[in-house]
């Protein structure tokens, strides 16, 4: 009731019609009560095909910078060479029944390839990259990703109109070609050079699901012990140690459930999209050790489509362990008809920026896939089937008692 109260009261200030009730129905709210110890949201699930068309249809009632900018603004030294990790131009949109999502906006067109010079840590972020993410992460079942769809927002009704940020509100302007631009004030781009433009006012972004707030689903923030070095010449142990997932098993929580395999899951995915820049994962504390990995922030991802980076899958080619059904995903999206780049464009038909990858890079996946492949029968030649793929097809259904409970 006080969160519904607070809720209203924030209603009035941004719009002057009348305040709708929440919803028990609600998209946002049904997204959340799905999420369980096995993903975000089950196989097939109606409820995030509402979701997404609720993220692309519904009005914006206000906008706001995210926490991690917030929290910069006044502090951040913008003449740093490397930025502060994860800080980039992004707003935080809501709508109606609680809704909340994080915008993108597009810096970069989708044939533009990441320049060789670019190191992985001052590298662009894309908002497509985060719509593919998402639907290559249902593709592959592992359902980690927040739901994340494409849409047009018109900038001065649907961002300027509805904040109540006087920094935010301070930073648009109209460029010499009559377009309505805005710029972060001081968070990693803090110039008027950085802006991005609507034309005039629509500009495409991607939107990403906000999950629940911390105090209805308390999260960790853990170190991936792949994590790269984020300088110039600097090089991690895992870098130089071929022998280093040895040291990695003997660690909690690496050292026994399935943690480590969950990592492996991840540098899959990431092999896949490109993404370099993976330092840190979360997890929901509710389902313990064992629970899944959230794939969060993955707008580093389709950079360079010309470009194999293999040593993503250190942990696959240095652990040499893969779930057993990972691996049967992967090898049924390596057959012809079910060719991993024909399931993800026309999966990727369904969003409203369609193309939202272009050819080259959905090629890439299949050469990629092809590539995880090969790194597993070298493992399997090695050490046997048996050491190398884990059974985990025989799982027991978590019990009702493992679901988030979240209320209103």
């Amino acid at each position: 009731s006080r969160r519904h109260k607070l809720y209203r009261e924030e209603l009035n200030l941004t719009s002057p019609a009348a305040p709708l009730p929440l919803r028990p129905e609600a998209s946002w709210l049904q997204f959340h009560l799905g999420i369980s110890r096995d993903g975000l949201y089950p196989r097939s699930s109606p409820t995030v095909n509402r979701l997404l068309r609720d993220m692309q249809d519904f009005t914006t009632i206000s906008a706001d910078y995210s926490q991690d900018e917030k929290a910069l603004l006044g502090a951040c030294d913008c003449s740093q060479i490397v930025k502060p990790s994860g800080v980039h131009l992004k707003l935080v949109l809501r709508f109606q029944d609680f809704g909340k999502a994080m915008f993108k906006p597009m810096r970069q067109k989708r044939e533009e390839e990441t320049p060789e010079d670019f190191f992985y840590f001052v590298d662009f972020q894309r908002h497509n990259a985060e719509i593919a993410a998402f639907h290559l992460d249902r593709i592959l079942d592992f359902r980690r990703v927040p739901p994340t769809v494409g849409r047009l927002i018109n900038v001065t009704k649907e961002i300027l109109e509805v904040t109540k940020n006087e920094i935010l509100q301070s930073v648009f302007f109209v460029s010499p070609a009559s377009n309505v631009c805005f710029f972060a004030k001081c968070p990693y781009m803090c110039k008027t050079e950085y802006a991005v433009c609507g034309s005039p006012h629509l500009l495409e972004g991607s939107l990403s699901a906000f999950l629940p707030s911390l105090n209805l689903a308390p999260r960790l923030s853990i170190p991936n012990p792949w994590i790269r070095s984020y300088s110039f010449d600097g090089k991690e142990e895992w870098e130089v140690n071929p022998l280093y997932c040895n040291t990695v098993r003997e660690i909690y929580p690496y050292s026994n459930g399935n943690r480590l395999l969950n990592i492996i899951d991840m540098a899959i995915f990431d092999f896949l999209i490109g993404n370099m820049d993976r330092h840190h994962y979360e997890m929901f504390t509710k389902f313990g050790d064992d629970g899944f990995l959230l794939h969060l922030d993955n707008a580093r991802g389709f950079g360079r489509h010309s470009h194999d980076e293999t040593s993503i899958l250190a942990p696959l080619s240095q652990c040499c362990t893969i779930k057993r059904t990972t691996l049967l995903r992967l090898q049924l999206l390596a057959e012809p008809e079910y060719r991993l780049s024909d399931v993800m464009r026309e999966s990727l038909l369904q969003d409203r920026l369609a193309p939202v990858l272009t050819e080259p890079h959905l090629l890439a996946l299949d050469r990629r896939l092809q590539l995880i492949l090969e790194a597993v029968r070298k493992c399997i030649d090695t050490y046997g089937e048996a050491k190398v793929v884990a059974n985990d097809t025989t799982q027991p259904e978590a019990p009702a008692s493992d679901r988030a409970k979240l209320t209103t």
